[in-house]
């Protein structure tokens, strides 16, 4: 069982009432926040997808789909989502929304062999979000303007948390400090990925690691990521490989870094042939979403995934994803985080 335990942790919001009105206002204050810095309009979404329909995202390419068969459709197979990285960019191609503009949606997902701790569920929520933009705009430094609206609207949503729980103070930077994986690499060389996070991240609080899946000057990725849906192998105008990155906050109640977010802009088919061949997964290109993708059928993007109740996690002090969300944990959890104050719900 991996979980940590904090020295000296004390529950900010410690009953159960108190703690779901914060998350209900957290939740509230952020989308709305979010909504306004990118434009985006919230849509419904779907929990499940076809299988052969080429839309569920594959994250690191080795994750089980929680799967079934439709009855009276054929006995199709289908996949709960793992997230919706390919479906909103479809649902904005049908919706034909324009550049400058997206959607957000309330992503439920379920991912069953996740190694649970304080930070990992099998249940995953989160606003999926994508935006249509430009040709011009499929750069580094668009990239980073979209990254510091979204940690604007984190901040914005501290300083209310603020007002409404004076004990919950702010800990969050003026700015996001800016990194390339490679650039990590040669600062902390002797160091795991996860290790590098962690020392970038406690030293500026709020950092965006930028490249993300296509190997460094080591002959490994700083972390894995699926070949069709971030870019994350086109130069940049900064010399580097990966328009894509991870947002990292550092959580104090913890004393270690969390991944708030993974986004990116999107493969235009030059990318995304590229990046298939890289991996030798050319086979995926005769799916839908992919075929419609290499006909222009669909725009170019940017998005990515923000959890809910990593952010909740994170803002209300707490220090267990169990705190803010239902799930299921190992009875050995369940009775060691309680006997430290920590109710798992």
């Amino acid at each position: 069982m991996s979980l940590l335990i904090p020295a000296t942790y004390i529950n900010p919001i410690p009953d159960r009432e108190g703690t779901e009105r914060a998350i209900r206002q957290v939740k509230d204050m952020f989308q709305n926040n979010l909504s306004a810095q990118l434009a985006l309009l919230r849509v419904t979404a779907p929990l499940a997808v076809l299988h052969d329909s080429g839309l569920n995202d594959d994250l690191n390419g080795t994750e089980q789909a929680v799967a079934f068969q439709v009855r009276h459709v054929d006995q199709k197979r289908a996949e709960v989502v793992h997230s919706l990285a390919k479906w909103k960019r479809w649902r904005l191609a049908t919706m034909q929304i324009q550049p400058g503009r997206g959607i957000y949606t309330d992503m439920n997902a379920l991912r069953p062999e996740e190694e649970l701790d304080n930070l990992h569920s099998i249940y995953v929520d989160q606003w999926d979000w994508e935006q249509v933009i430009r040709p011009e705009e499929r750069t580094v430094s668009f990239l980073k303007k979209t990254v510091k609206r979204i940690y604007e609207s984190i901040k914005v949503t501290e300083n209310k948390l603020y007002t409404e729980f004076p004990q919950i103070q702010p800990t969050l930077p003026d700015e996001i400090h800016f990194i390339h994986a490679e650039e990590l690499l040669q600062r902390y060389p002797t160091l795991t990925p996860k290790e590098r996070e962690r020392a970038i991240t406690e030293e500026h609080r709020a950092v965006f690691i930028i490249g993300i899946g296509a190997p460094l000057s080591n002959g490994q990725p700083h972390d894995s990521r699926a070949s069709d849906y971030d870019d994350w192998s086109t130069p940049n105008e900064a010399g580097y490989c990966g328009l894509n990155g991870d947002l990292l906050l550092w959580d104090t109640v913890l004393g270690q870094a969390v991944e708030i977010s993974s986004m990116g802009i999107r493969v235009d088919p030059t990318a995304l042939r590229h990046q298939t061949a890289l991996r030798g997964e050319e086979q995926k290109l005769s799916l839908p979403f992919h075929k419609a993708l290499l006909d222009g059928k669909l725009p170019l993007t940017v998005g990515g995934g923000i959890g809910q109740s990593r952010l909740c996690m994170f803002l209300l002090r707490k220090a267990h994803i169990g705190e803010v969300q239902c799930s299921i944990w190992p009875d050995e959890m369940v009775e060691v985080c309680k006997k430290h104050g920590i109710e798992l719900a």
